[in-house]
């Protein structure tokens, strides 16, 4: 493929006949419309945020209220009348104009006093979590409390229909623990972790803390919980994330793998054209804020702050902290292939691409057979070193010139596509090759991935995807929403053409993301491009031999983290949620009580456990930590292994585990968790300098078994009974502990479960394959520990 030349919109030079002006009409008008879009975008978001900041009145009602006072005024009405007076004095004249301008700004005013009156109320409505405790399903009762909350928010929301950021004003800050409160809880959390002396030792370290400093740090984090939309979530993203110096790679950035069960194409071009037209949909949806917020059970909503970001965003490194920038447009992407960056648009004459047109560009850089320039092929391994290397690098050598033209194609593209040379697999009898394909997403070769950017969609040669994300931008959550809606749409897309075939001659008329979507039957996107779609621009790089010696630092720096990584992904097809939900129970409470007892198994100890659960119920909310080891989790391993112990009561302490799980996780939930409390007393220590031996101790602590689940059903389409394939594998993250696992799962039917598991080849204490082993035998003796009591209540019943 030749190379695009550099156009030139606008050009002059004074000759000694005069000036002589060059100007190329097809770039300016190019300048021009990209000036519109940007405009109409800035409407649309200003007419936006006037609803959001009104909701749940619809616009319309004003004119309603406006028009009754009018009309109440005229006819009479002395209260509204004498209100109406007491406005028009203040304006020029007594006349019918100024008459009907008054009851204008009456209706104004008061329809803002009634619509921020049902917004105060339905915050104040948001704050009550009584109902998050009370048990559902059937035979369960809901107290009246709740019973008359439900009704209350049903009645105060049901306004017009919200957009994505409608309840950002309406939810509340999160609150801030007592300090005796979270004391009570740490101690309760390390009990089954420590011996009677330790634990001694630690209960006076905490009550020296709790008489002594804790007052002080308390009160200063009071101060900005009241100040602050949210005491932890700056904090959080500043010393976790981005103060850190070490490699993204494997240990910050996360992966999700493809709806395996599904393989609509094999042709990579195609199926990469698909998913980028997906995600720019999805990209749509957010800016225009039409995808639909989150509400739990309908109701209660999530906070959609970190939205934001999913796209036009990078993570710019820095010497001792990096920065999070994100722009408010791009009409590209960046894309990767064998060790060439492309410029690819994506928004042309006034649209964005369709797959067909995408699949045109794509194909161009799968047919390009030039050779990367010296150090363009490992050149993203700087984006997997040390933080502060790659900040010195950037500055010195990425700072004007051609890299800092290549360098912002790439950190202002909407995102980053990698076009890989290796197909990705799966295969039910060789387990190796998911392992294999996870291994690709977590970090490829360790330089073709850009892990500053919010994530990289990556293509394997056989049409099968998955995505590398950066994690300080957002959680997991919400990269596993666009997952979930890119999978589904996708999906939906083949269905509706494989339902109605004869619909293919109408692909010029605007049916919506679905009829844009589908493969013909040599696998090819559907459809005929409208016009030649703009060529991918071949990036330039201009590299001395200074940077290509610290490029190759990092491509060795990046290759000893990566072999070091061991990830087994373990497919459990014996049974999943269905069985679960028969044994009344939680079922995350059920697989980390599985996960415990495969620990201990496999360490012969306890371990501080970490499990991520979200605190989005309240504004700018990210994660808090559950604890999942208890002493009733423990109390309850133990009696696996105890042959006096019967089946009974094994159920009874494994029931009892599982509530007080539930229970931790409802807390952290609602804002009474244990650590974030602690990590903010700690930030705010460091700030007045004072040294705390407890929370020193207490942050230090590593987090040997690091868990979290993969949402689904976020998307309000996803329906496994019409797309029972439609479902991800999940995806993983590296291990937290250098002798601990990283172990992420995701409940993806009724009678499937995947379980990512990370560790390190260097510990001698760990093993991804055997912790594998020791999970299925967990989840095989708990299902026959349960049919062992099915059994014996069907005697007793006899």
């Amino acid at each position: 493929m030749a190379e695009a030349h550099s156009a030139v919109a606008f050009s002059f030079a004074i000759t000694h006949e005069g000036w002589d002006v060059n100007f190329d009409r097809e770039v300016l008008h190019l300048v021009w419309q990209s000036g519109i879009r940007s405009w109409k975008k800035r409407l649309a978001r200003f007419k936006n945020s006037i609803k959001n900041g009104v909701y749940p009145a619809p616009l319309q009602s004003l004119w309603g209220i406006v028009a009754i006072i009018t009309g109440m005024n005229f006819s009479g009405q002395k209260t509204v009348a004498n209100c109406v007076n007491r406005i028009v004095v203040h304006l020029p004249e007594n006349t019918l104009g100024w008459q009907c301008a008054g009851c204008a700004l009456l209706g104004v005013g008061t329809w803002l006093s009634i619509t921020f009156s049902v917004r105060y109320t339905l915050k104040m409505l948001f704050m009550y979590k009584g109902w998050m405790y009370e048990q559902r399903g059937r035979g369960s009762r809901i107290s009246w409390q709740t019973k008359l909350w439900l009704v209350m928010v049903k009645l105060f929301s049901a306004g017009s229909k919200p957009l994505l950021y409608s309840f950002q004003g309406s939810l509340p800050r999160l609150p801030l623990p007592a300090v005796q409160d979270t004391m009570k809880r740490y101690l309760r959390s390390v009990r089954p972790l420590l011996n009677d002396e330790d634990y001694s030792r630690m209960e006076k370290l905490a009550a020296d803390f709790e008489k002594g400093i804790a007052k002080k740090l308390q009160w200063y984090l009071l101060l900005k919980s009241w100040w602050s939309t949210n005491y932890v979530s700056d904090w959080w993203e500043e010393y976790v994330y981005l103060r850190g110096r070490s490699p993204l790679m494997v240990n910050s950035n996360f992966y999700g793998i493809d709806a395996i069960l599904m393989h609509p194409t094999h042709v990579q071009a195609a199926r990469a054209a698909s998913i980028i037209f997906c995600c720019l949909q999805y990209r749509r949806l957010i800016e225009r804020q039409e995808l639909e917020p989150i509400l739990i059970q309908g109701l209660v909503p999530l906070c959609s702050w970190q939205y934001e970001r999913v796209f036009n965003t990078t993570r710019v490194p820095g010497l001792e902290t990096d920065r999070i920038v994100h722009y408010n447009d791009s009409n590209h992407i960046a894309v990767y292939h064998r060790g060439r960056y492309y410029k690819v648009i994506i928004y042309y004459k006034g649209r964005i691409l369709k797959p067909c047109e995408i699949e045109v560009q794509i194909q161009q850089i799968l047919d390009d057979d030039s050779i990367p320039a010296k150090g363009e092929e490992k050149l993203a391994a700087l984006t997997a070193s040390e933080r502060s290397t790659w900040a010195e690098t950037r500055k010195k050598f990425f700072f004007k010139g051609t890299n800092r033209q290549s360098l912002d194609a790439v950190e202002k593209a909407a995102f980053v596509v990698a076009l890989d040379d290796v197909p990705y697999e799966y295969d039910e009898k060789d387990p190796s090759k998911m392992d294999n394909y996870g291994r690709i997403l977590l970090h490829g070769k360790g330089y073709d991935r850009w892990f500053d950017k919010s994530f990289t969609l990556c293509i394997g040669t056989n049409g099968r995807i998955g995505f590398n994300a950066e994690h300080s931008w957002a959680d997991a959550a919400i990269m596993s929403h666009l997952w979930e809606f890119v999978i589904v749409e996708e999906a939906a897309g083949l269905k509706l053409w494989a339902d109605a075939p004869v619909m293919g001659h109408m692909w010029e008329f605007n049916f919506g993301t679905e009829l844009e979507m589908g493969y013909d039957e040599t696998g090819h996107t559907l459809g005929t491009p409208g016009f030649t779609p703009p060529a991918p621009i071949r990036l330039q790089w201009d590299l001395p031999a200074e940077c290509l010696t610290t490029i190759e630092n990092s491509c060795q720096l990046a290759q000893n983290l990566l072999n070091d990584v061991e990830l087994r992904i373990l497919v459990h097809t014996a049974y999943g949620k269905g069985f679960m939900k028969d044994c009344r129970t939680s079922p995350d409470a059920f697989i980390q009580m599985a996960l415990q007892l495969a620990y201990f198994r496999d360490a012969g100890r306890f371990s501080l456990t970490y499990e991520a659960s979200m605190t989005r119920l309240y504004r700018e909310g990210r994660t808090e930590t559950v604890r999942p080891c208890t002493i009733e989790s423990s109390d309850w391993v133990k009696s696996m292994s105890d042959k006096n112990c019967s089946v009974e009561d094994r159920i009874k302490k494994f029931q009892k585990a599982c509530e007080v799980h539930q229970m931790g996780y409802q807390d952290a939930m609602c804002g009474k968790g244990i650590d974030r409390h602690l990590f903010c007393l700690y930030v705010v220590s460091k700030y007045l300098e004072v040294d705390s031996p407890f929370l020193k101790e207490v942050l230090s602590e590593p987090w040997r078994l690091s868990t979290s689940q993969t949402p689904h059903g976020q998307t309000s389409r996803l329906d496994l009974k019409q797309y029972p394939k439609c479902i991800s594998a999940g995806g993983g993250f590296g291990p937290v502990a250098d002798d601990g696992y990283g172990v992420s799962y995701i409940i993806a039917g009724e009678d499937l479960l995947f379980f990512h598991i990370t560790s390190k080849k260097s510990s001698p204490e760990t093993n991804s394959n055997r912790f594998a082993q020791q999970i299925e035998r967990a989840l095989s003796d708990i299902k026959t520990l349960f049919l062992q009591w099915k059994d014996i209540q069907k005697q007793q019943k006899k």
